[in-house]
């Protein structure tokens, strides 16, 4: 038996590495404005969440690409992340008032027409949601009317909850599965076009909060029980995330390549560094 791509992960994070993305999530970003053109007649963008950095890195490169009007983009994430050409990091916290503001100030006192949030990975269900809350919460501060927002979702019991909450503000919910995110994978994405909130709504930074129960959601009426489109997005030409693959693919020989982006303070880094003062320890005795 040969190599295949399962021996470097897969498909996608071994071309994250050849095209110089600092994770495989870029082609998430990337598909879903091929399905949506999001990016379209963008002046202001916000990444909420952003470390690593790979959603801020396809804003950037799209921006170099883009004639004209540059965009400014606002990388919001509570941890420091390597620097991007054009990209103004914040840190800050998205449940807090003063992150609105600073994001705010950095668009010169202007609103946002993007706002993405990748989120963390490896979460559970109920605190993805909350993250998501938190997000859709600070957007609708920094947000211009008729903005876009793109964000993490993982297909639940209680997702319809969610999607009744964006479908108040939003008047076009999707929920999008890109061809690089793996079927295995509960996670989708949410994309609300075109930000209208109620009449008379006035944001306030509270914490989110989502403990629904059955008989909560069978109370809904109207738009609040409204079914989101689900799309998939990515020609099915395109790589399959749960196919292997060889590891020489259209003629190219494979080539072990290191992350672009090195973990800045890796969990692991103080577990290392006991591994190898103990081994000195004991070829000292």
């Amino acid at each position: 038996m040969g190599k295949s791509s399962k021996d470097k992960r897969d498909i996608y994070y071994r071309l994250a590495k050849e095209e110089g993305w600092r994770a495989r999530s870029a082609f998430k970003l990337l598909q879903i404005d091929e399905e949506f053109q999001i990016f379209e007649n963008v002046k202001r963008a916000v990444d909420l969440c952003a470390a690593p950095g790979s959603w801020s890195q396809v804003l950037s490169k799209n921006n170099e690409e883009k004639p004209g009007d540059s965009t400014t983009i606002v990388a919001v994430d509570l941890q420091s992340m390597a620097p991007l050409p054009g990209v103004i990091q914040l840190q800050g916290d998205i449940t807090k008032t003063s992150t609105a503001e600073a994001i705010i100030s950095h668009f010169k006192g202007e609103l946002a027409d993007l706002v993405v949030c990748d989120g963390l990975h490896d979460l559970d269900e109920y605190i993805q949601a909350q993250l998501l809350l938190a997000a859709l919460n600070i957007t609708t501060h920094v947000l211009k009317p008729s903005g876009t927002f793109v964000a993490k979702i993982f297909r639940g019991k209680d997702v319809n909850i969610l999607f009744a909450q964006l479908r108040v503000f939003f008047k076009e919910v999707y929920c999008a599965k890109p061809r690089s995110s793996r079927d295995s994978s509960i996670e989708s994405f949410v994309v609300c076009i075109g930000y209208n909130p109620p009449k008379g709504y006035k944001p306030v930074m509270l914490d989110p909060f989502l403990d629904p129960t059955p008989e909560f959601f069978e109370q809904l009426e109207g738009v609040n029980r409204e079914v989101v489109p689900f799309v998939a997005c990515g020609d099915l030409s395109s790589f399959d995330s749960d196919r292997t693959y060889p590891l020489e693919i259209d003629g190219k020989t494979y080539e072990l390549k290191e992350p672009l982006q090195s973990p800045i303070d890796a969990p692991y880094k103080t577990m290392l560094e006991m591994k190898r003062n103990n081994k000195f320890n004991l070829e000292s005795q």
